[in-house]
């Protein structure tokens, strides 16, 4: 063995190392992400009411409409099928928002349980979002909910 061939084999093996790190790292990436739906595109959004109290509220729209279908197994046969709507997207200081529209004839009670039965599951959805904005244009109001889950168990929990 000659005086350079330690070295050739240690750049050989550095070489393929850091090759291995780069790639396992771009494949775990990646296999996390496959689970997150991306944020929609920028679209234009024509000018309503909720775009108007949206951006008076200092919010920029980015997205309209957003129907995600889902497919439902029940007892591994039945096969039923709905869809959750987002009304739109909105980002505010680099943080962006799903947005929902009170509803006239399915007002929102402001529980905790009611909040969560009815809005958590967007948050969940597109969980890079900072929370959802949740728009009454009757009263003109925007309201932000944010969820914050503690994994820790509650005192309140039963054993």
């Amino acid at each position: 063995m000659q005086n350079g061939d330690g070295i050739v084999v240690f750049l050989i093996l550095l070489v393929l190392g850091t090759w291995l790190f780069i790639y396992v790292r771009t494949r775990l990436k990646e296999t996390v992400q496959q689970g997150i739906h991306p944020l929609p595109e920028y679209t234009e959004v024509p000018e309503d009411d909720a775009t108007r109290l949206l951006e008076a509220e200092g919010y920029t729209v980015t997205g309209s409409k957003q129907r995600v279908p889902l497919h439902i197994t029940v007892d591994g046969e039945a096969e039923l099928q709905s869809r959750l709507f987002i009304d739109y997207f909105a980002e505010r200081d680099g943080l962006y928002y799903a947005v929902k529209l009170a509803k006239e004839r399915k007002p929102l009670e402001m529980t905790g349980s009611a909040v969560r039965d009815h809005l958590l599951i967007y948050q969940l959805l597109y969980p890079q979002t900072a929370g959802v904005l949740y728009l009454d244009l009757q009263q003109n109001k925007v309201q932000c909910i944010v969820f914050h889950v503690d994994l820790e168990h509650d005192e309140d929990e039963v054993s």
